[in-house]
């Protein structure tokens, strides 16, 4: 193990035999696998109907959807490979750990817009349609990886200054502790991620009040959906908390492993579990599940076309029928 406080730093040796399997890694590999189903199959109903993907919230659903699949994966495989004690060139542990800390911060920023579109849509509805569209929802993407791309940066230049040139030609266990040999490399990175997350909370915080100010003054269905956009806001904002205890995390276990290692493994797996399986679980539930219409083309879907009720295409010509109702009422 290394030691963060001095700067001192061993390389796991490669393993004599492989360690199978706990019980506490196959119940992740369970969850991950029901997460990873759903999630699939949602971004599998967002392809398949052109009204979705030309729908600026769809658009940032289906990104946070693909974040999502890719962190899962790529965490559950360090997870295995950690289990088992398998070792991979230090390269290629840098190039997976600079991917899951931009797919770390993607999703929590992601949301973020997703509440801006949230108040744009409820307090701003006349010019929605001119600043929601699917091409500003792209160049959004763009700027999202762009800031994700800082603190990957961040990251890397730490790593550059604290390794020598030997470190980069050797193999270790990968995981990002493992990449920290200095106390000031996590502070370093723990005091970016808290500016994200101010100016995230600070985003949601202000969607939040403004769509609260225009729920009061509506009436009637107007107020309905306004209160459930409420609840969307408030949703993102409980998954960004969650996502923000995952920064205190790594200090309670370090607190744990010097009295009993075994309660730190069983920490360390809670942990997982509450705060970064738990916060990628709530995307699906606020956007798809809580959505009537993806929802509904979601059932189709999921049970292979038998959901006849409301077939996707039966579904089009309601929306239809309503549009035109809604014009002809010069609404």
């Amino acid at each position: 193990m290394q030691n963060t406080s001095q700067g001192n730093f061993s390389l796991h040796p490669p393993a004599v035999g492989v360690r199978p399997l706990n019980e506490k890694a196959l119940l992740i590999q369970a969850l991950i696998a029901l997460f990873l189903y759903v999630n699939v199959l949602m971004i599998f109903t967002f392809f398949r109907k052109e009204a979705f993907r030309t729908n600026t919230r769809y658009i940032l659903f289906a990104h946070t959807l693909i974040c999502d699949c890719a962190f899962l994966i790529i965490t559950d495989i360090l997870l295995l490979l950690t289990v088992a004690r398998i070792v991979m060139p230090t390269s290629l542990c840098i190039i997976i750990c600079a991917i899951l800390v931009n797919l770390n911060i993607a999703t929590p920023l992601t949301l973020t817009v997703m509440s801006m579109e949230r108040y744009v849509s409820i307090c701003m509805p006349l010019r929605h349609a001119e600043i929601s569209t699917p091409q500003r929802a792209v160049h959004g993407i763009l700027v999202i990886q762009a800031l994700c791309s800082v603190h990957v940066v961040v990251m890397l230049l730490s790593l550059f200054v604290a390794y020598p040139l030997s470190f980069y030609s050797s193999s270790l266990v990968c995981s990002l502790v493992m990449l920290h040999a200095y106390a000031w490399q996590k502070h370093l990175s723990d005091a970016v991620l808290q500016l994200y997350f101010l100016f995230m909370s600070l985003v949601i915080c202000f969607s939040y009040i403004k769509i609260m100010g225009v729920a009061r003054a509506a009436s009637g269905e107007d107020r309905k959906s306004m209160n459930k956009g409420l609840k969307t806001v408030l949703l993102h904002a409980l998954q960004l908390i969650l996502s923000l205890i995952q920064l205190w995390c790594p200090f309670v276990e370090a607190a744990v492993l010097r009295i009993d290692l075994k309660v730190f493994e069983t920490i360390r797996y809670f942990d997982y579990i509450m705060f970064i399986l738990a916060p990628r679980c709530l995307v699906p539930l606020v956007y798809g599940l809580r959505d009537e219409s993806f929802n509904t083309v979601l059932q189709y879907y999921a049970l292979f076309g038998c959901h006849k009720r409301i077939t996707p295409v039966h579904m089009h010509k309601q929306k239809a029928r309503s549009s035109k109702k809604r014009v002809a009422q010069g609404v």
